[in-house]
């Protein structure tokens, strides 16, 4: 997924698109950190989740 998104005539960077993947992914995920507990492993869960949504985000950029 290399070309611009046209979305109403208006053109969209692909980072756009990866970045909402990333984001849907982050979301699935945070559902399995909440069962598992994922707070008590960290000192800072929404640190943590911030930089595991970052390396999705790169992966999906490389890899895509």
């Amino acid at each position: 997924m290399r070309h611009e998104l046209d979305i109403g005539g208006v053109l969209f960077s692909p980072f756009v698109a990866y970045a909402g993947i990333a984001f849907l992914i982050m979301i699935v995920l945070r559902f399995g950190f909440a069962r598992i507990r994922f707070s008590r492993y960290v000192a800072n869960p929404p640190l943590a989740e911030a930089g595991i949504y970052v390396c999705i985000l790169a992966l999906l950029v490389a890899f895509l």
